[in-house]
């Protein structure tokens, strides 16, 4: 479902509508917290033992080395959303959610970009993220920048 298609009225509760929002409605949350940047509220919104796999398939394990890789690539950079998507036959127990969107903000010699894209996808267990894959175009941006690719 994608994050405008929620707002039709249900008669009665819906397990299946319910657990698409909550994950739906996690994954906004800990990509806006997160964002800001602020790694330490973000941490209320994962498990323990949060495997993080960033562009590269750089791992991780916490939201802080998420703002630290970022602060290595960019002076600042946010997220517009277009959407977040629940896959399909999501449980409380159980959601995979695609958020996907654009990155803009500034490089860290102050160039500004925006309309960089990025996916990102999260394994949510038992309302905790447990699992998220970061992919976005930076690393082709920064080819073309450095003169070692063509836009």
């Amino acid at each position: 479902m994608g994050k405008n298609m929620h707002d039709a009225p249900l008669s009665g509760t819906n397990p299946m509508h319910d657990a698409v929002t909550s994950a739906r409605d996690l994954v906004d949350t800990y990509l806006t917290v997160l964002m800001k940047p602020d790694p330490e509220g973000a941490r209320q919104y994962v498990a323990p033992g949060l495997r993080i796999r960033f562009t590269g398939g750089r791992a991780m394990s916490d939201p802080a080395q998420c703002t630290a890789f970022n602060q290595s690539r960019y002076r600042w950079v946010k997220k517009r959303f277009e959407s977040t998507d629940v896959v399909a036959g999501a449980t409380h127990g159980l959601a995979v959610v695609y958020n996907r969107g654009t990155l803009y903000g500034e490089w860290l010699d102050g160039t500004p970009f925006e309309g960089n894209r990025y996916v990102d996808r999260y394994v949510v267990r038992d309302g905790l993220i447990t699992e998220m894959d970061v992919w976005n175009d930076s690393a082709e941006w920064l080819l073309v920048r450095a003169g070692l690719a063509s836009a």
